[in-house]
C-alpha cells in the first residue's frame, strides 16, 4: 500500500512537470490562444525569405504576421496578406519593408509608421512597399564593380 503511494505521487510529479515544461516552451515560442486580428495587403515586387508565420513588426515590437502570400499572375509581384492585432492602427501614409535581423539571420516584415490621421482600413492596401535585397546580389554587383 505504500509503494502504491509513492509511486502515485512521483507520478503526479512526473506529469505536472511535463506541462510545466509545455507552458514554459508554449510560452517562449509566442504560441498563444485565438486573438482579434485584422487583414491588411501589400504587394511586393521581390518577397524573398518571407514565409506565412514570418513575423510583422513596427519599432521593433510584434504586432502582426504573415498570414498568406501568393503570386500575382498579371502583374508578376507577391500580393502578401498582413495579420495585424486588434487595437493597432496603422496611418495610410505608411511604409512597409522586408527588412533582415542581421547578416546570418531571417527577414522579417517592417512597418514604418506615416504621419497621416487617417488609417488604413481594415482590408485596406499599404501602398509604399519596398522588396528585400538579396544579400548575394548586393556582392556580385560589388565584385563586378571593383574591376573598374
Amino acid at each position: 500500500m505504500k509503494n502504491n503511494l509513492i509511486e502515485t505521487t512521483i507520478g503526479a510529479v512526473v506529469v505536472a512537470a511535463a506541462v510545466g515544461f509545455l507552458v514554459y516552451a508554449a510560452n517562449a515560442v509566442g504560441v498563444s490562444g485565438p486573438t482579434d486580428d485584422y487583414e491588411l495587403n501589400a504587394s511586393f515586387r521581390s518577397a524573398e525569405g518571407i514565409s506565412l508565420g514570418t513575423d510583422v513588426r513596427m519599432a521593433g515590437v510584434k504586432i502582426g504576421s504573415v498570414s498568406s502570400m501568393e503570386l500575382n499572375p498579371t502583374t508578376y509581384r507577391a500580393e502578401l496578406g498582413i495579420s495585424v492585432i486588434e487595437g493597432i492602427e496603422i496611418p495610410d501614409d505608411s511604409s512597409i519593408s522586408i527588412a533582415s535581423e542581421s547578416l546570418l539571420g531571417g527577414n522579417f516584415i517592417e512597418i514604418i509608421p506615416g504621419g497621416s490621421e487617417f488609417m488604413v482600413e481594415r482590408g485596406g492596401q499599404i501602398e509604399d512597399t519596398q522588396g528585400s535585397v538579396s544579400l548575394v546580389t548586393l556582392l556580385m554587383k560589388f565584385v563586378a564593380g571593383s574591376g573598374e
